[in-house]
């Protein structure tokens, strides 16, 4: 009896998450199709009619066509740069191949637990003096390392599942070390490779701090800041920041909801050794 009872309890924990994760994003949808009087009559009815009108103003004064090339291009950037720089450095290290490894798994623990905050202003003012600053490839690069730390100690335990006989193996076989990683090895941690992908793009996606400090030229604001730049105006018109909002988190979402399946095996996998 105790099995059934526990399942049951189980599952209305999950409902209640799921309702708790939901109930907002519902609420957003139903809303960016209203004006402002049937909002503030009631917010959870459904709409009288299915008006795009929010939608058009959110996208015209939010810049979201130079704001969707931005964010594409700067979550291209980083996922592309940690993918690399990550993968490398995570086989590198699972594999023990230099001798100061122990430092520098210090070093990158080290670097995840540093505040963002404290380098903004020697970044901003090195970037400034180069004329790199309103570049959306500059700041992923930024992202990428600042990504870098996670992203490499998650690579690593990827790594660290594959089992020694097949690096031996395919050395036997004749494989260069070039040939090793991109043949063979990069298929058997692609999972890890997609978790990681995924959850960079997330965070590159949504960044706030890093863009509006080092994009200040209205044609490299990307979406999450010509959204911001919508509050001022639109600020008690509540239908269209909530279309603002639901164009902003559509295509990141779609991206999880197609590759969850991969981001859940992946951290299961990656979380078998440390």
């Amino acid at each position: 009896m105790k099995t059934p009872f526990r399942s049951v309890i189980g599952h209305l924990v999950l409902a209640v998450f799921a309702v708790t994760a939901l109930v907002p994003l519902v609420l957003v949808l139903l809303n960016s199709f209203k004006d402002n009087s049937e909002i503030l009559g009631n917010p959870f009815r459904l709409p009288e009619s299915l008006s795009v009108d929010n939608f058009v103003t959110a996208w015209n004064y939010g810049q979201f066509t130079e704001g969707f090339v931005n964010s594409i291009l700067l979550t291209g950037t980083t996922v592309v740069v940690v993918l690399i720089c990550s993968s490398l450095a995570g086989y590198v290290l699972a594999g023990q191949k230099v001798r100061s490894w122990p430092v520098i798994m210090v070093y990158l623990t080290m670097a995840m637990t540093v505040p963002i905050q404290l380098f903004i202003f020697p970044l901003y003012s090195v970037a400034a003096n180069a004329g790199l600053t309103d570049n959306v490839f500059v700041v992923g690069v930024i992202l990428a390392a600042i990504n870098m730390p996670f992203a490499t100690f998650l690579m690593r335990t990827f790594f660290l599942n594959v089992p020694v006989e097949v690096e031996e193996a395919a050395v036997v076989d004749g494989l260069n070390t070039f040939q090793l990683v991109t043949r063979v090895l990069f298929p058997m941690v692609r999972p890890g490779l997609i978790t990681v992908g995924v959850i960079v793009g997330l965070n590159a996606w949504n960044e706030f701090l890093i863009s509006s400090t080092f994009l200040q030229d209205r044609d490299t604001k990307t979406l999450t800041l010509g959204f911001l730049t919508m509050n001022g105006t639109f600020s008690t018109d509540i239908g269209t920041m909530m279309a603002g909002a639901l164009i902003l988190i559509v295509p990141i979402l779609a991206v999880f909801i197609a590759l969850q399946r991969y981001v859940v095996d992946g951290m299961a996998s990656g979380a078998v050794k440390g």
